[in-house]
């Protein structure tokens, strides 16, 4: 099974924990090893096979939790339970030319406190539009692993990231876009249609 980069470090960890623990008392360390399938499991990384065809589509496993539209902008939020595969993927083909982190606090990521929580965000230009990928971490996930820099071409689909333990992925597009999706919808990463080609 793949799984995503550094999981080898958490497994090692958890394993050497497991035998300390194991040596104090047998018990306490079959419950830790317990832990070494659970992160495996985890942080897999399936592959997924991107529609084509144009549109915006998911970035993360989930269920959609925030549908906003303003003036200037339209928001799609997919919170990602403990349960989702965690993989972050590109809604769009394009360049990738910011990719900034912001600290901040660690409220649920199903909440619209949220949004002030620690964060990557990650723009791509397509040519003819500007796409925020917002990668918000959990009050337990505080790392936010992005997979991609400043200048690099993505293509939709691609995995750009993970966020470990529970978190929220929102898409931001400029204008006004409708989405056929409601709250609660389920989508899953590079597969699902979050808005059709305008």
């Amino acid at each position: 099974m793949q799984v995503t980069p550094g999981t080898s470090r958490q497994v090692g960890l958890a394993a050497v924990i497991a035998i300390g623990g194991g040596i104090v008392d047998w018990r306490l360390g079959a419950v830790i090893g317990l832990t070494v399938p659970l992160i495996i499991w985890f942080h897999r990384d399936p592959d997924r096979e991107t529609p084509g065809g144009g549109g915006i589509i998911a970035p993360a496993d989930g269920r959609i939790s925030v549908l906003e539209q303003t003036a200037d902008h339209t928001r799609v939020g997919t919170f990602m339970n403990v349960t989702d595969v965690h993989v972050n993927r590109a809604p769009v083909s394009g360049t990738v030319t910011r990719v900034t982190h912001r600290p901040g606090a660690n409220r649920p990521a199903f909440s619209k406190g949220s949004e002030r929580n620690e964060q990557v965000v990650i723009t791509i230009e397509t040519g003819t539009e500007v796409v925020d990928v917002v990668l918000i971490a959990g009050w337990f996930a505080r790392r936010i692993h992005p997979y991609v820099t400043e200048g690099q071409q993505v293509e939709q689909g691609q995995r750009i990231g993970h966020i470990s333990y529970g978190s929220r992925a929102d898409v931001i597009l400029e204008g006004q876009r409708e989405s056929a999706l409601t709250v609660g919808a389920r989508v899953r990463a590079g597969e699902s249609v979050l808005i059709d080609p305008s």
